[in-house]
């Protein structure tokens, strides 16, 4: 295969915008696009590579296997290890074991299954993950574990055999994307049947231009080069976080790698641009900086506790193309020597750094995070971290619609809400009061309004995708309603709900004429970074951790319960339970934490409300 300098050229054009996007830079809004030029690079080098030995009869798995493993590993491991001491002494426990999950999945190459269970990409958390960007590695390790052999047991079938079998998977996993996005979008964002068509506009590119040839016409590989970059530069401009993605949208960056690496031919004023030494030396680079600069953003993000200066961010991008740099010449380049390493050295390499992170991540994961390294009150506060977010909903969850016992004696008790709706049932039975109660739940999310509201009254205000849902309209949840004793509401509520609440109440007294209705809770802004990182401030942390809207809060939910009053319902002000007569509400009591993200209680914190609650119940 001949070196194609443009090539390297399209990476440079591929990595910076993923780098300033990933630093926040709005001019990069689509910047993420960068990694789906990637994949039809990707696809193009490797089919290339592929088809032009099978052709003739030179095709080796193992060789390919190692031509990957020289090109990817050595510098995946390197920067790997330059995360773990960062980790060690920086990363709070639930964060640490969360790095040790994901040096398990980078090392088995399922990192991009592991943060599609864990969160979406575009999440605030997500941003502190050191090794987030691996998941695009995995997605492409996992074609490269496939790809090789449906070419080999295809092959015989002939070229038009293979093109119109990848065409008919093309088109399903174009459809999958674009059904996907808006059906499941974390899960088409991450996963390889809904990127594989991206890839595969770089496998046709390859088959195209290894039994034809380029354009002749200098006109049309001007014009169609131009369009191609013209279309990649629009989508990291124009595109943005609300962009379904990958979708049809995509087609714009995927399809313009494509003619670029169809036209952008000797010639060409594109081809001048791209094969510029600079941006050719960042092309080389950019698998490495690729590596780096995640890391780098994200350790100082989580140092800084999220306040990084635009200054820091444009000079920790400029770094990564540093260490990019050492990490090439240094890691990368000698490992392709087969003289200096040969496929032995290379397989063992390879098996030993896999088995080292494979280690590190179970003692992390196993440990939780190296907990055990902290004091007895430092591992109390540290674990309520730690799976915090599974603790919330599991037993609301098993409640679900679930028919009422015979047992009359007990007052029938049906739940409904959000995440809230989770710790008012977890209240009930850290506090034991579960007992004294016949219970049933549903559960409606957050952002879809917890409202007994027809759609067309919400629509400009909940997520476009709550249309699709039941919410109060299922049969089971109405016949559920009318057994009850009296129906709990509780939720995160929005900003708009006080004015639909009358509305909302008297829709649901038509099932039942008993309403309780549970207001909102907030103790500030909390996370286990600032007390990994203010250690010596944990006995004066408590202002620092009070809820900056409590006035507004009070507010809130005295609006929200005069509306609640005035159509017969009974309230109860969620925040008082635990702050009654506070001017603030703190949230760390004597090394034990109410709430683990400022809103969602700990088992702790779910104790402490449920015992308040039973004399507000009693009353």
């Amino acid at each position: 295969m001949n070196y194609r300098p443009e090539v390297d050229g399209l990476r440079a054009l591929a990595v910076l915008p993923v780098i300033f996007f990933h630093a926040g830079f709005e001019l990069f809004s689509g910047g993420f696009v960068g990694v789906d030029v990637f994949f039809v690079i990707s696809g193009y080098l490797i089919t290339t590579i592929i088809i032009s030995e099978m052709a003739d009869a030179k095709f080796s798995i193992i060789n390919f296997y190692e031509r990957r493993a020289r090109r990817i590993l050595p510098a995946l491991f390197f920067v790997m290890a330059a995360c773990l001491p960062f980790a060690f002494f920086w990363l709070a426990p639930n964060d640490m074991k969360d790095f040790g999950e994901s040096l398990i999945a980078v090392s088995i190459f399922s990192s991009n299954i592991l943060f599609w269970l864990e969160s979406g990409y575009f999440d605030t958390a997500a941003e502190l993950k050191p090794l987030l960007h691996t998941w695009s590695l995995a997605v492409e390790e996992q074609y490269y574990i496939l790809f090789p052999i449906f070419l080999m047991l295809t092959w015989r079938f002939g070229i038009r055999w293979i093109i119109s079998i990848l065409f008919i998977v093309f088109i399903l996993s174009l459809g999958l994307a674009q059904w996907g996005s808006a059906n499941n979008p974390s899960a088409t964002f991450f996963l390889l049947p809904t990127r594989g068509w991206e890839l595969l506009i770089g496998v046709f590119v390859a088959f195209y231009l290894t039994y034809r040839t380029f354009l002749s016409s200098q006109i049309a590989n001007q014009l169609l080069s131009f369009l191609g970059l013209g279309m990649i530069i629009y989508s990291i401009l124009s595109f943005d976080e609300t962009t379904p993605f990958p979708s049809f949208y995509t087609l714009l960056p995927t399809m313009g790698t494509g003619l670029l690496i169809l036209c952008a031919i000797p010639n060409t004023l594109v081809y001048s641009l791209l094969s510029y030494k600079p941006v050719v030396g960042i092309g080389l680079i950019s698998y490495s900086a690729y590596l780096w600069h995640q890391p780098l953003l994200a350790f100082t993000k989580y140092k800084l506790l999220g306040e990084v200066p635009d200054m820091l961010l444009f000079l920790l991008c400029i770094f990564s193309l540093i260490c990019g740099w050492i990490s090439w010449r240094f890691v990368e380049r000698p490992f392709r020597e087969k003289l200096k390493f040969t496929r032995q050295h290379i397989f063992s390499f390879s098996i030993a750094g896999i088995s080292v992170f494979l280690l590190a991540g179970l003692y992390l994961h196993s440990t939780n995070g190296a907990l055990n390294r902290y004091s007895e009150d430092q591992q109390r506060l540290f674990g309520s971290f730690i799976d915090a977010h599974s603790y919330v909903g599991k037993r609301h969850q098993s409640m679900i619609l679930k028919g009422f016992d015979v047992d009359q004696n007990k007052k029938k008790i049906l739940i409904i809400g959000d995440s809230y709706a989770e710790d008012l049932t977890n209240a009930l039975y850290e506090a034991g009061i579960n007992t004294k109660f016949n219970l049933s739940g549903y559960k409606i999310p957050m952002k879809c309004g917890v409202l007994f509201v027809e759609h067309k009254y919400l629509e400009k205000y909940i997520a476009k995708g709550c249309k699709s849902l039941p919410n109060f309209y299922n049969e089971s949840l109405l016949e559920l309603m009318v057994l009850a004793d009296e129906v709990w509401l509780a939720s995160s509520w929005l900003d708009f709900t006080p004015q639909f609440m009358r509305q909302s109440l008297q829709n649901l007294k038509q099932y039942n004429q008993n309403i309780l209705v549970f207001g909102k809770k907030d103790f500030g802004k909390v996370s286990a970074s600032w007390f990994q990182l203010n250690q010596k401030k944990w006995k004066t942390g408590n202002q620092a951790l009070s809820a900056k809207h409590f006035s507004e809060l009070e507010q809130f939910n005295k609006l929200l319960e005069n509306e609640v009053v005035a159509e017969g319902g009974r309230f109860i002000d969620s925040q008082k339970i635990i702050c009654d007569g506070m001017t603030s509400c703190a949230n760390f009591r004597d090394y034990n934490l109410i709430s683990f993200d400022g809103g969602h209680l700990t088992p702790f914190g779910a104790k402490l409300f449920g015992t308040n609650l039973i004399e507000i119940l009693q009353q």
